[in-house]
């Protein structure tokens, strides 16, 4: 055959490998009689090109650390990928693509990291899957200037749409990407002017090239139908290394549909079966046939897997037998328990003064030492939260080998990058804000839970004793709403020693993220039982920290309030009161245990009396009909933080006051 009719036969196979991706998702979404056909019609010829002739990967092999990253940040288009990991090669059978949305099915309403092989990250929530692509581009660039780039070289490739565009994240993360030159990121943005109300003119008007330009992008613009200038800007966008890449693809939103094609009514519904007809014929398939591949298409598309396969193995074999290579490699999988327990665990004698903010800054100077896969940064307040590494320097453009992060004023982009960081699979991040500010970055943070992330949020600055900042920045409701989150162990640590503890159970959790409440005020270090290992009992999530013979009462606290049941237990002692006290740094920790451990810590018989400088709400069960909780069920208020605790009953004269009356009647 000469080289003009292969070249032919090849673009016709292109052009069937496209419409037969379309075929799938129209049928796919057809058979659940639910999903989102619009977008993966108008970005077929976008998506196939990427993937026949550009992306790096070897499905038989989906998680090897050099292969390219694919993120559909307009996850409601996830027939796309769903019917490209079958087309390709991946383990997802046709069966699963023919129960698209179905009940335990590989398939779900949108991609589910670790739940569908080939997902790098969970989207859906817009934005979220361009800010994670961030994360792992830094991730990338980091492990590229430590380890070497003949090790790594791979790129991040995106499909965003104008939901994404339109969201805060999606501009907060590309505002630190240029900011950083990540010139191995590429994000195709689906620009077809639909919404689920309409056409985006409505609403969205602005000249989005424009803005990626003023970010410090590299912008193109391209009809995204036209495979030749998909093909183009590619190339030119793998050139373009000193900034990230915006690949503007005007399109049609369900392109190939006669009646549907262009129209806000195509996004998230069905064709139905008379237009999924009319598609098909129009497209170039036989109408009659469903979930029907050419065989000839397979082959085409997966003729490359043996070459994929063979440069993933060259790559092992480079990794494994160079010092850089292993250096990798343990860097990738580290030994935590042998990690942790060599590290040196700062200490202070029993009533030293210190805020958990800076028992944290001690935490992490020695893990730092011990963990090489922390990351660190705050948004804008490293000299607040103290969540900085020290000797280390900060990433910066054309410089990314230091372990800390400035990340700005951005909490919601911070939480999403860092999520895209720790989808890459080397990195540890370590996060850090006030408390109060968890809200602007609460869809991060449930997303972290939903996919079993390591991501550390630490929050400073806890309760109402911040003070005269006032209720702005007091965030009475904040803890109770983070607990509600599944899979997020929420940690509050009374003293060094609980920071400490909190930390190594943070760490422990390689599969889950956890969040960490400290402190602006200083607090003592408590006294605990002779013989008493501070890690074991705080990883219980509750713990006795103070027994006393025939108890009348529990005194149960969490953090800055741990101290002020401690003293309230001293004065029911001198009323002739005994009461144990209990740190409970964890509900949800706390909850994971036996039935029977729980009872030894809070006896059914004995009243509690639960103490946290918050919304009571999450310690009513364990008062029960008999306690009390002391809380705080308003907003803060404006003022010295003693003058705060004596106003909203956070005393131990009126804990024990509280508790007195509920023991004598």
């Amino acid at each position: 055959m000469s080289t003009s009719a292969q070249a032919k036969t090849i673009a016709n196979l292109d052009q069937l490998a496209i419409a037969t991706l379309k075929g799938l998702v129209i049928d796919a979404v057809q058979a659940a009689n639910s999903g989102h056909p619009g977008m993966p019609l108008g970005m077929a010829e976008v998506a196939c090109t990427l993937w026949t002739h550009h992306l790096r990967f070897d499905p038989a092999a989906p998680q090897w650390p050099d292969r390219d990253r694919f993120v559909l940040s307009a996850g409601h288009g996830s027939m796309l990928q769903y019917a490209l990991l079958h087309l390709y090669g991946f383990d997802l059978p046709l069966d699963e693509i023919k129960q698209f949305r179905q009940l335990h099915s590989k398939t779900p309403g949108h991609p589910e990291r670790g739940h569908t092989v080939g997902i790098e990250t969970t989207t859906g929530p817009l934005g979220q899957g361009l800010a994670n692509a961030v994360g792992m581009a830094i991730a990338q660039e980091r492990l590229r200037a430590n380890f070497g780039a003949d090790l790594l070289d791979h790129r991040i490739w995106v499909i965003a749409g104008d939901g994404c565009m339109q969201e805060g994240v999606a501009s907060e993360a590309a505002s630190l990407a240029g900011h950083l030159g990540l010139g191995r990121l590429v994000v195709f943005y689906d620009s077809n002017h639909i919404s689920i109300d309409g056409r985006t003119e409505l609403t969205f008007t602005e000249d989005v090239g424009k803005r990626f330009e003023a970010y410090g992008w590299h912008v193109q613009h391209i009809d995204g139908h036209q495979v030749d200038q998909v093909e183009a800007a590619i190339s030119v966008a793998k050139g373009q290394l000193g900034k990230p890449n915006f690949i503007v693809c005007d399109t049609t939103i369900g392109r190939g549909s006669p009646k549907m094609a262009g129209s806000h009514k195509v996004h998230g519904a069905p064709l139905g079966p008379d237009e999924v007809k009319a598609t098909k014929l129009n497209i170039g398939l036989d109408p009659e046939q469903f979930f029907a591949i050419d065989p000839t298409v397979l082959a085409h598309l997966r003729s490359k897997n043996a070459a994929r396969s063979a440069d993933q193995l060259a790559w092992q074999a480079r990794a494994q037998t160079t010092a850089n290579g292993e250096a990798l490699l343990a860097f990738l999988k580290p030994d935590r328990v042998a990690q942790l327990a060599a590290v040196q665990w700062p200490t202070q004698p029993v009533g030293t003064q210190l805020a958990t903010r800076k028992c944290g800054e001690r935490v992490l100077a020695a893990l730092g030492v011990a963990v090489p896969q922390l990351f660190c940064g705050s948004a804008d307040l490293g000299h607040s939260t103290f969540t900085i590494l020290p000797n280390e320097t900060y990433v910066q453009r054309d410089d990314f080998k230091g372990r800390n992060i400035y990340w700005g004023v951005r909490e919601h982009g911070m939480g999403s990058v860092a999520n895209g960081m720790a989808c890459d699979g080397a990195h540890v991040p370590v996060i850090s804000t006030f408390l109060v500010f968890h809200d602007y970055m609460r869809p991060a943070v449930r997303l972290a839970a939903l996919m079993g992330l390591q991501v550390l949020f630490v929050y400073t600055h806890d309760s109402i004793f911040v003070g005269e900042d006032g209720p702005t920045h007091q965030p009475v409701e904040t803890l109770g709403a983070m607990r509600m989150i599944p899979g997020l162990a929420t940690l509050r640590p009374a003293d060094l020693a609980e920071t400490c503890a909190a930390y190594q159970v943070a760490l422990q959790r390689t599969n889950a993220p956890t969040a960490m409440a400290l402190t602006r005020q200083n607090l003592p270090e408590l006294q605990r039982p002779d013989g008493m290992d501070p890690f074991a009992a705080f990883a219980c999530g509750g713990y006795v920290l103070q027994e006393v013979a025939d108890a009348a009462v529990v005194l149960v606290a969490s953090g800055s309030e741990v101290h002020v049941a401690v003293a309230a237990a001293e004065l029911l002692a001198a009323q002739g009161i005994a009461a144990r006290v209990v740190s409970m740094p964890s509900i949800e920790l706390f909850d994971a245990q036996d039935a029977s451990y729980r009872a030894q810590v809070l006896p059914a018989g004995l009243p509690c009396v639960t103490v946290e400088a918050g919304s009571t709400l999450p310690w009513k069960r364990f008062a029960g009909a008999r306690g009390a909780c002391v809380g705080i069920d308003t907003f803060g208020a404006s003022a010295p933080d003693k003058v705060l605790a004596k106003y909203f009953g956070l005393t131990a004269d009126n804990v024990a006051a509280v508790a007195k009356a509920i023991v004598v009647g």
